[in-house]
């Protein structure tokens, strides 16, 4: 018996995600319930690591580094409004760089969209973002927060997080089933990665940085969290927000690494069964 992928190049591997979406929703499903399978506050920890991460960046960037709102507790609610998209990214790349290797027991015995994989870590990391949400609505009716009009805006940002999430997790987790290194590196990249994007700090204090180092303006958009999370931001308090261009730079990395991964994860999918 040979497993093959279909026909029909990128059309051809949406149009198979489509039609195989109830197996997408059942990894999903699968993925969560394996997540707080035997664990004690199950759920919690979705508000627990950021509610941890809040504190911690409340007290060394803004109490120790005077960063941010002067307000410790507008800086607070500045910094959990940040992970929030922040926190989305990480745990969908986390997930979906070993999304083949861990489903390496279906993939050498049945076909299905191997796109399927990665996809369904992305969409199972929406039920932590939502319990996240919820905390964070919670905080700014406490703190009197206004809602303006860029609420409106927030599904586009949090799309951009997961758009953003699936393209590099498909370049890792194509890479994680010849290379096994890669899950040793991607924990690293991710810690490093967060404090180059903009969640426990202001965008403004990276470019005013780079610009005294002779770094251009529009390299640090280049990174495509940092319109991410500046929009995310900007949507929910009202607070800064990325400049147009800057937003403009990181939809359009987000785009060449969507559209790229996909070539490359459609180009390898064929020899995952025989490397696994």
């Amino acid at each position: 018996m040979v497993i093959a992928p279909g026909r029909g190049g990128l059309v051809g591997a949406l149009r198979e995600c489509w039609q195989y979406r109830e197996l997408l929703y059942f990894l999903a499903w699968r993925d969560v319930k394996v997540r707080y399978k035997q664990t004690v506050l199950g759920a919690a920890w979705a508000v627990l690591q950021p509610l941890v991460n809040m504190v911690i960046f409340t007290v060394i960037f803004n109490l120790i580094a005077h960063i941010g709102p002067a307000n410790w507790k507008a800086y607070a609610i500045f910094a959990f409004a940040g992970q929030l998209p922040w926190m989305l990214f990480q745990s969908s790349l986390v997930q979906s760089s070993g999304s083949i290797v861990s489903s390496a027991h279906l993939l050498t015995k049945v076909y299905f969209p191997r796109l399927l994989s990665p996809l369904a870590s992305v969409v199972s990391a929406l039920l932590d973002f939502s319990i996240s949400m919820v905390i964070l609505i919670a905080m700014m009716v406490v703190a009197r927060v206004p809602v303006h009009w860029g609420i409106l805006c927030l599904p586009l940002f949090v799309f951009m997080a997961v758009a953003a999430a699936l393209s590099v997790g498909m370049w890792l987790a194509a890479l994680n089933a010849k290379y096994r290194d890669v899950r040793y590196a991607v924990p690293f990249m991710a810690q490093v990665w967060m404090f180059l994007s903009p969640v426990a700090y202001p965008a403004e204090k990276m470019i005013s940085f780079l610009k005294d180092l002779g770094i251009p303006e529009w390299v640090y958009p280049l990174n495509p969290m940092v319109g991410v999370v500046e929009g995310f931001r900007w949507s929910i308090l009202g607070q800064g927000g990325p400049a147009p261009a800057s937003l403009a730079i990181s939809a359009g990395v987000i785009v060449a690494l969507l559209l790229g991964g996909l070539l490359y994860f459609r180009s390898v999918e064929r020899t995952f069964a025989d490397v696994l």
